[in-house]
């Protein structure tokens, strides 16, 4: 009896204690160790940081079929007009808060207003564009489709998206403010007003108007393109991969603050710097404050065309004076139309030498 009891209790005893402690391991130890960082946000820093992130859940098949299963062209047009809502909406709410309180400038400036427009461009980056490559503006998904080989059957969609996302973020507005928007619209017309469609009125709050002395169109069209232009050639500069100076992680940020400088340079002027950013909010106006929100000072057509031609403008200027592609190459991001042959006859007419010129470029492109 006491054998038995002797070779019986240790064996017993080592089955009963080691299930436990087996399954704490796998499943709380982890997190109650002070070492490791839980799942959410830290695992954006775990590549800079001493501490790992606990185990996460395991992906199931059924997530990777369903996934699979999802049109690709569904995921962009619907990519593209989520980064557009996220860009327009903070925008075109900060632009409200400005308008409906003016006697009160804690609630908002241009300030705030170039902000808002630049934070929501650099989320909408940020969110969006590993999908859909990021357009946001019919301009640029234009200027994609000329200079770098973006298929034309996909404009449309992209377009249709884009608008399509303005527009929502205009009717969103309208709702989560129309208390106010209705008190400010009594104010407009107790004050005299005979009509809500005007800078400064209720409907300028989704698109923008010129002032009453701003008569001259064509003076309108030129503030309108160059500012443009200038948003375009940062544009098309931050997304030169042979440009030094631009990290891929500020390249949101960047762009971001180029529209905003602009609308603090000449958002007093008048400007709109993008189709979509005008044209869906602008239907919403119509829907909401009549049809003079297209027929206004006959100015809209400005605000809604002359973004393509003078991003077009923008980025043709840039392709001819500043681009290099034999840097793009080299890097990795491009390669000659002829593959390596072509690449190093043209640096041999080009009196870069063959010899050592090309194995530079070329290597730099592989090990990119």
């Amino acid at each position: 009896m006491s054998s038995a009891s002797h070779n019986l209790t240790p064996t017993s005893s080592v089955k009963f204690s080691s299930e436990p402690a087996e399954r704490m391991s796998h499943n709380d130890l982890n997190r109650m160790r002070t070492n490791d960082l839980e799942l959410g946000t830290t695992d954006a820093i775990q590549r800079h940081y001493s501490r790992h992130v606990v185990s996460r859940k395991r992906v199931s098949q059924r997530k990777l079929d369903f996934e699979r299963a999802r049109p690709r062209w569904l995921r962009e047009c619907l990519a593209e007009a989520t980064g557009v809502f996220f860009y327009v909406f903070p925008g075109i709410a900060a632009v409200t808060a400005f308008t409906i309180n003016k006697a009160d400038a804690g609630f908002g400036s241009l300030l705030q207003i170039g902000f808002a427009f630049g934070f929501g461009i650099a989320f909408a980056i940020i969110t969006c564009a590993p999908t859909s490559g990021g357009h946001f503006n019919p301009a640029i998904t234009i200027c994609f489709a000329v200079y770098q080989g973006f298929p034309w059957r996909k404009v449309p969609y992209y377009i249709f998206s884009q608008i399509f996302g303005a527009f929502v973020a205009g009717l969103l507005l309208m709702g989560m403010y129309h208390v106010q928007l209705v008190e400010f619209a009594n104010e407009v017309r107790a004050a005299g007003a005979t009509s809500l469609v005007f800078n400064g009125g209720p409907a300028s709050v989704l698109c923008s108007f010129p002032n009453t002395n701003q008569t001259n169109l064509g003076y309108l069209f030129l503030i309108e393109f160059f500012v443009d232009s200038y948003i375009g050639i940062v544009i098309w500069a931050t997304l030169d991969p042979a440009n030094p100076f631009i990290a891929p992680a500020a390249a949101p940020w960047v762009i971001g603050f180029a529209y905003a400088a602009m609308v603090w340079a000449f958002a007093d002027i008048t400007i709109s710097t993008n189709l979509a950013r005008d044209l869906g909010p602008r239907i919403v106006a119509a829907i909401f404050y009549g049809g003079e929100a297209f027929s206004y000072m006959n100015y809209s057509w400005i605000a809604i065309l002359v973004n393509i031609p003078a991003t077009l403008f923008a980025v043709t200027y840039y392709e001819l004076v500043m681009r290099d592609s034999l840097q793009k190459i080299g890097k990795g991001h491009a390669v000659h139309e002829h593959g390596e042959e072509g690449l190093m006859l043209h640096l041999t007419k080009s009196g870069i030498g063959a010899e050592k010129g090309a194995t530079n470029v070329i290597d730099n492109r592989r090990d990119s």
